[in-house]
């Protein structure tokens, strides 16, 4: 809505109303980035942009010890800036007209090939050849930038730049023009946050200022995504095969917002600004929050999301990685892809042997040269100064010549090897406990090593206490492909639900390929990450959210080529409907974290299925209006919604409620019963993509334990005229469920028509006392 210029006077007056004092008291004396969020209709008349209007209010803060100045001007994922300022600073700016909120500066963290083949994804049938192997979607990975030499990055037969890219390639005295080709289209730093935050220049002993990646992340992330195909590709002599990304003809846009102290939302969001400037089909975005997921007018991903999607841009997001513990899903907010992690059918075994003759399974990457051919003495780490085998802390004469037994956890995997093996020791084994149950993740370790189990790892250790002479080998046997271990299960690392700001959407969406991943690597740093490992490798093997996000990404690459007109919410429904929930051995996924099958508390909607996604049958749309309504629904009133369109919002603009936001068009149900409510109805709508236009759809119930499901109507007839229906589903709690505290129960919803199968996945949840965390 235009506004006068009148009514911008008191906003003058405001500005020079000003005294020129320094602030100097120690609380307000300490600089730091925030992230402004203005009204842009606020703009008075006489300033020519947005920019001059942000650098006019700067200048009319009082000034501080310190520069005061504009970071980055955003104009698309929100409207604002982020500047450089004192909080006392920050506190005036507060109340400047058309302000709407000021939030500090956050680092976010990294969520730390066989895979086409384990998604049924073939060059003779599915969703490769029907979405063309994403030819001209355009990917854009925000990750530590890239490796552009790779082979995974070559061009080769590919067609010219799309017409409607309008990026560019970011040149530099280490990346080239040459870097840029038909593949890498576009590639992007963004570090002034990070900068900022130290206080001084990027150090190019740590980190490039351009968009060279030398961590390895985001080369692996984009290779993943969307990496041409290469030959005889492997890590050592590890899963050797082909090596091609999800949408292997799809550009890459890299962005480079990650360093060596992590990823500032500052960054993040002018990167996400510039991505939908370029013209992205995608965002990928492996980086989330430590901890519980912010609140979403808080949380820069969830903004800068929005924006993205209103652009019709899907932003596929990893679920983070502080599993087994529930409520840990980052990345959460309605409008994001959120994507969990599962194993594939591919194992790297090394056995422990015991001196009795007992062999214990265990992973492991290890490449070097092998143990003695006879059986080592063996302690456990406990005994000899650090049971998690810090570095500097284990004792040179208790290990020395000895195969050492470390705890996981508390700190990283392949430095537990290299303690072990600068105190002397010649190989080790690293033993979960109960955090990490049996999941098993294969690592290039530095001396001899493997991964046993929860359950194996309890009885080495007493195999250790009860012997005299306890001694043990590890035998490595490669590669090997096959349904035992039955494949995919939902790595315990993998952050689950419910989710913790509104339980009422489930949380991740689905779950995807993320253990023991092979792609592309950097050049410039080894495998391991660690500064004594000088080996180089072109592919690595690691595991983490951050390696099944890409999946989905390119997974949603090919959808948007083969179907151009939907939206983020269409392909987001069709991923999540189609899922599966049966291993290989035709068994419900199990969670490696209890040995149990997995809820989709813990896996979603299931496993992603690329193929069966390409003809869905029914979707659930949504639009931004949509998410407005659930945010209003969520008790956000004008001014923290306007965070996420850019204007004062009218005070109508929470006209529409969806009464509860359980009532959200979400293709999955997520219901919670307070205390005193035992029936919750939700609605939905459900529109007919499928080839059929007379379609005739029929619902089948698989209702949770102690709940009645009641769907009205129960038959769907779509025709030419009526190709979007709707329906109403009534949970009925029974007065059982209340006999457990945070009980939980799951089922589903399937509508057929005798072609098509679209499922939804049911997670019930009974509170006892009132929750308000969605507020």
């Amino acid at each position: 809505m235009a506004i006068s210029s009148v009514s911008h006077l008191p906003l003058l007056f405001f500005f020079l109303s000003f005294t020129p004092l320094i602030f100097s008291s120690p609380s307000s004396d300490l600089p730091q980035t925030f992230i402004v969020h203005v009204s842009k209709s606020h703009k008075p008349t006489l300033f020519c942009s947005h920019h001059d209007w942000y650098a006019s209010i700067i200048l009319s803060l009082p000034p501080s010890p310190h520069p005061t100045k504009i970071i980055y001007a955003y104009g698309r994922t929100i409207s604002g800036f982020s500047a450089h300022l004192i909080p006392a600073q920050a506190a005036i700016l507060r109340r400047v007209p058309g302000v709407l909120s000021v939030i500090p500066d956050q680092i976010r963290q990294l969520h730390t090939t066989r895979t086409p083949h384990f998604l049924g994804l073939s060059t003779g049938f599915g969703l490769w050849p029907n979405g063309a192997y994403g030819e001209d979607v355009i990917i854009g990975v925000l990750d530590t930038g890239i490796w552009p030499e790779h082979p995974s990055f070559s061009d080769f037969g590919l067609s010219p730049v799309p017409d409607n890219w309008k990026g560019i390639c970011e040149i530099s005295s280490d990346f080239p023009a040459s870097a840029c080709n038909r593949k890498l289209i576009g590639a992007r730093a963004f570090y002034k946050g990070y900068v900022s935050y130290q206080g001084k220049p990027i150090d190019e002993l740590t980190d490039s200022a351009s968009p060279r990646d030398t961590e390895g992340h985001g080369t692996h992330t984009a290779s993943t995504a969307a990496g041409s195909l290469v030959h005889n590709a492997s890590f050592y002599e590890y899963a050797r095969g082909e090596a091609r990304g999800m949408a292997s003809k799809a550009r890459i846009a890299a962005y480079k917002i990650c360093w060596s102290l992590g990823c500032f939302d500052s960054d993040i969001l002018a990167a996400m600004d510039q991505a939908i400037a370029d013209g992205v089909h995608v965002i990928s975005l492996s980086v989330g929050a430590n901890g519980y997921a912010p609140q979403y007018d808080h949380d820069s991903i969830a903004i800068g999301a929005f924006g993205a999607t209103k652009h019709g841009i899907v932003v596929s997001c990893s679920a983070g990685n502080s599993g087994p513990d529930p409520f840990t899903a980052v990345n959460i907010a309605p409008w994001i892809l959120t994507v969990g992690a599962s194993t594939i059918d591919r194992e790297f075994p090394a056995d422990v042997v015991l001196g009795d003759g007992r062999i214990f399974g265990g992973v492991s990457l290890y490449s070097g040269e092998p143990l003695v051919d006879f059986k080592l003495p063996l302690v456990y780490a406990g005994d000899c100064g650090s049971r998690y085998c810090f570095m500097g802390s284990l004792s040179s004469s208790k290990v020395q010549g000895k195969i050492v037994v470390c705890d996981r956890g508390m700190n990283a995997r392949v430095e537990k090897g290299s303690a072990v093996k600068l105190a002397g020791g010649l190989g080790m084994i690293m033993a979960n406990t109960a955090d990490s149950g049996e999941e098993l993740i294969a690592d290039s370790h530095l001396l001899p090593a493997t991964m046993v189990g929860e359950i194996a790892g309890n009885q080495i250790r007493q195999y250790i206490k009860l012997s005299q002479y306890p001694t043990a080998t590890i035998v490595f046997r490669g590669t090997v492909i096959g349904t035992s271990p039955p494949a995919p299960k939902v790595a315990a690392f993998s952050s689950r639900g419910p989710n913790h700001l509104t339980p009422q959407i489930l949380k991740p969406d689905v779950i995807a390929p993320g253990v023991n991943i092979l792609a592309g690597w950097t050049g410039a740093s080894a495998p391991t990450d660690l500064d004594i490992d000088p080996r180089r490798v072109v592919f690595n093997i690691i595991s983490g959210t951050s390696m099944s996000c890409p999946h989905v990404s390119g997974i949603a690459a090919l959808l948007r080529k083969a179907y151009s007109n939907w939206s983020p919410a269409a392909i987001k429904s069709a991923l999540v409907t189609t899922a599966y929930n049966l291993d290989n051995s035709g068994k419900s996924i199990i969670d490696l974290a209890t040995g149990s099958e997995s809820t989709p508390f813990v896996n979603g909607a299931g496993h992603v299925d690329p193929n069966r996604a390409l003809d869905p049958g029914l979707v659930y749309d949504m639009d931004t209006s949509d998410y407005i309504a659930f945010l209003c629904t969520i008790g956000y009133d004008s001014k923290r919604i306007a965070v996420f369109v850019g204007e004062t919002a009218t005070l109508d603009v929470c006209e529409r409620k969806l009464g509860s936001p359980g009532n959200l068009n979400y293709p999955s149900f997520s219901v919670v019963f307070e205390p005193k409510t035992d029936v919750v109805t939700y609605k939905r709508v459900m529109k007919n993509v499928g080839s059929s236009v007379d379609a005739v759809y029929k619902a089948k119930v698989n209702a949770p334990a102690n709940i009645e499901v009641k769907v009205s109507p129960s038959k769907l007839v779509f025709s030419a005229e009526n190709q979007t229906l709707s329906y109403d589903v009534t949970f009925s709690s029974a007065s059982l469920g209340w006999s457990s505290i945070s009980s939980q129960s799951f089922g589903s919803i399937e509508w057929s028509d005798g072609t098509h199968l679209v499922r939804s996945p049911i997670a019930v949840k009974w509170h006892q006392g009132s929750s308000k965390s969605s507020i």
